[in-house]
């Protein structure tokens, strides 16, 4: 497949790219079957599984920067923050943003993320396996698990402790599903059989002409949210399963955050962990060109809504219940919230960010500050970091810009596999 792309993207380049190239795609996809089989065999042989602990807070040594439970509750004024915590990150959600804020939260309080081998995901779009965790040892105790997963709970509770806390993040399915059919279409088949220039508004007119439940990676076009929960992404909306699946993910999570209230939603988990204000400073990470953005007309966004139907019935109950504790929280008190975060962001924007703004990819100084990038162009803006940073704010304002894949390396993950597929990319991309 990734062949074939190269081939018709680089018909004009000498013969010796297009031989690096393709031998380049060669190794990657054998890395890949030897990495699966010995994921297989891993799998196979594990030991006698130890039971999880209750939680893993009280372990923490003495380097943490605040005394640490895993409890929220008002003791004398006094609360401390939880460190058992799940993200189960979804595609195209502003989730790459908000693992930024986990990152440095973990690091703040020197906890242990259950991180995946050799790449940046759990071997997505396999269900997850606890086996998949990189120097997982029966009964070991791991604070934080946030990347890219195809949810499985029963496995994820053999990783993590009892007292976890589970969240989770969705977005506007309509939103969504342009965002993940502009960034996956290289590597979905599917698509490139689809005539005419606008793809997208084509396949929408009638999704049946094109879409294959059997074709590879065609998950990514099809209610999405659903699929990375560990569903049948292709069942009818009405399906019972579907009503029961979405109560199961609702008894599950302690908190669903909404991409179009991010703000609100690090507000709500604020006060489910008990965090400081401090903790949720972000900036707005993997976001794309405005250029490369489709403006869904209202017969579109309807279109895409019936289309990824199941993903729509999922985000309207979270929207209800995201709203409820809101009302809980009390609206006056998150908008002042609210203000106050903005404020926050807005001068560590001045503080960090070179212009004040995010820039094509070809205008970042720093290759420690390139994004990762879709197949066949660089559509994925980043940042450069202001020269003369006051030394109080030299690391944070670092930590915050670094992109994924730079952080999950910086915090020792093993990523030989995602940066062999990375150099195919770039060879792709050249």
């Amino acid at each position: 497949m990734v062949t074939f792309v190269t081939m018709l993207q680089n018909q004009q380049r000498p013969w010796w790219q297009l031989v690096l190239s393709r031998l380049t795609v060669a190794a990657l996809f054998i890395s890949v079957t030897l990495f699966y089989c010995l994921s297989t065999l891993q799998t196979i042989f594990s030991p006698t599984e130890l039971p999880v602990p209750q939680s893993c807070a009280l372990l923490l040594g003495p380097h943490s920067n605040q005394s640490t439970t895993n409890g929220s509750q008002q003791d004398n004024n006094i609360c401390t923050p939880k460190v058992d915590i799940m993200f189960m990150k979804t595609h195209k959600t502003a989730s790459s943003t908000f693992l930024n804020v986990l990152f440095r939260f973990g690091e703040k309080q020197k906890l242990k993320f259950a991180f995946p081998n050799s790449r940046n995901d759990f071997l997505y779009p396999s269900r997850f396996q606890h086996t998949y965790v990189q120097g997982f040892r029966s009964g070991t105790c791991f604070n934080i698990m946030c990347n890219h997963m195809r949810f499985n709970a029963p496995e994820v509770a053999k990783v993590l402790p009892r007292d976890t806390t589970y969240i989770t993040i969705l977005r506007d399915p309509a939103q969504l599903f342009e965002s993940s059919f502009h960034y996956f279409d290289h590597i979905v088949p599917l698509t490139w059989r689809i005539p005419g220039e606008d793809k997208m508004a084509e396949f929408l007119r009638d999704p049946t002409l094109y879409f294959s439940p059997n074709g590879f990676n065609s998950f990514y076009l099809k209610n999405l949210l659903f699929f990375d929960f560990g569903e049948d992404n292709t069942l009818d909306a009405d399906d019972p399963r579907v009503e029961e699946s979405i109560r199961l993910i609702d008894e599950h999570f302690h908190l669903v955050m909404l991409t179009e209230h991010f703000e609100e939603s690090l507000i709500l988990l604020k006060d489910i962990l008990c965090w400081e204000m401090s903790d949720l400073l972000f900036f707005k990470l993997n976001s794309r060109k405005e250029t490369t953005v489709s403006k869904l007309t209202p017969e579109l966004r309807a279109k895409a809504l019936q289309w990824n139907s199941i993903d729509w019935e999922l985000y309207k109950h979270f929207n209800l219940t995201f709203w409820k504790k809101v009302d809980a929280y009390g609206r006056e008190r998150m908008a002042k919230d609210v203000a106050e975060l903005r404020m926050r962001n807005a001068e560590m924007v001045k503080i960090c960010i070179e212009g004040g703004h995010s820039v094509v990819a070809g205008s970042i100084h720093e290759e420690a500050m390139q994004p990762w990038q879709p197949i066949g162009e660089k559509s994925i803006m980043g940042y450069n970091l202001n020269k003369n940073i006051d030394k109080a704010y030299q690391v944070l304002c670092r930590k915050m810009l670094t992109p994924e894949i730079q952080y999950l390396t910086d915090l020792g993950v093993n990523m030989w596999l995602t940066k062999l597929w990375g150099h195919v990319r770039n060879i792709i991309n050249w």
